[in-house]
C-alpha cells in the first residue's frame, strides 16, 4: 500500500464481505490538528466525522435505486463493505465512544432543547445498529439472494432518512449546546483527549483512514463522480446521468 507513513487499511471483506476490522498501517496525525497542521476543534471533528457517514448515505440511496432497477446490477460486496464501515467507523467509534459516553450526558446534564432529543437519539443508534446487521447479513457472500432486494432497498433508504435528520439536529443543536458547557479551555483539552480516542481506537489517523476507504467504495461502484449528483433544471423533465452504482 503506498505512502505507508500516511494511509491505513479496512479489512472490508472477508471472502467476499464479512468481519470488518480497522487496521493499521500509518502514523496518526498530532492531537488537535488536522493533515495540514491546521488546529480542528471538537465540534469541527464530529462534523468532519458526519461528513464520512454521509457519504456513506449517499451510497445506501443510489443502492437502494439500483435495486429496484431492472437488469441493474449491484456490487452487493462494496455495499456490505460500505456498512462495515459504518458499523466500525460510526457506530462502534463516533457513537458509542465519543457521543454517549462523553457528549450526551453532559448535555443532558445542562437541560435545555438538546436534553430533550438525547433519548430519541439513543433510539436511533439502537435501530440504526439493528438496519446495519440486517443490511451486512443481506449482503453476505457478496451476493443478494432472489427476494431480497425489495427489503433491503426499505432498508437502506429508511436508514439514510433516519440518519440525515439525526447527524443534522447533532449537528445544529447537540453539538452547539454541548460546546457551551465547556471553557474555551476544556474544549481544546476535549479535542485531544477525542484525538487519543481515536488514535486508540483505529492505531492511527481514523478519519483519513475512512475518508480514503469510503472513496474506495464510491469508485467501485461508479459513485465517485460529484456531477453525477447534479439536479437537472427545475421543470427541464430531465433526469440526472447514470441514476444507478455500477455493479
Amino acid at each position: 500500500m503506498e505512502d505507508m507513513s500516511r494511509r491505513l487499511a479496512l479489512s472490508g471483506v472477508a471472502g467476499a464481505v464479512s468481519g470488518a476490522t480497522l487496521l493499521l498501517a500509518g502514523c496518526a496525525k498530532p492531537g488537535g490538528k488536522d493533515a495540514g497542521g491546521d488546529e480542528v476543534s471538537a465540534t469541527e471533528d464530529l462534523m468532519r466525522e458526519h461528513g464520512v457517514l454521509r457519504r456513506i448515505l449517499v451510497v445506501y440511496r443510489e443502492s437502494a435505486a439500483a435495486l429496484r432497477t431492472p437488469r441493474a446490477a449491484l456490487d452487493a460486496a462494496a455495499l456490505a463493505q460500505a456498512a462495515s464501515l459504518f458499523r466500525t467507523f460510526g457506530e462502534d467509534y463516533h457513537e458509542r465512544k465519543l457521543e454517549e459516553q462523553h457528549i450526551f450526558p453532559a448535555v443532558r446534564k445542562a437541560g435545555g432543547e438538546a436534553a430533550g432529543l438525547v433519548a430519541t437519539l439513543l433510539a436511533q443508534h439502537d435501530r440504526g445498529r439493528e438496519i446495519t446487521a440486517f443490511i451486512q447479513a443481506k449482503c453476505a457472500g457478496g451476493k443478494i439472494a432472489t427476494g431480497d432486494g425489495e427489503p433491503l432497498a426499505r432498508a437502506l433508504e429508511t436508514f439514510a432518512r433516519m440518519y440525515e435528520a439525526h447527524t443534522a439536529y447533532e449537528d445544529t443543536v447537540v453539538f452547539q449546546a454541548w460546546k457551551k458547557t465547556l471553557s474555551k479551555t476544556r474544549l481544546a483539552e476535549v479535542g485531544d483527549e477525542f484525538e487519543d480516542i481515536e488514535r486508540e481506537t483505529f492505531k492511527g489517523d481514523g478519519f483519513d483512514m475512512a475518508i480514503d476507504e469510503v472513496a474506495r467504495i464510491e469508485q467501485r461502484l461508479g459513485l465517485h463522480d460529484l456531477g453525477r449528483f447534479t439536479a437537472p433544471a427545475a421543470g427541464s423533465g430531465a433526469s440526472p446521468p447514470s441514476q444507478t452504482p455500477n455493479g
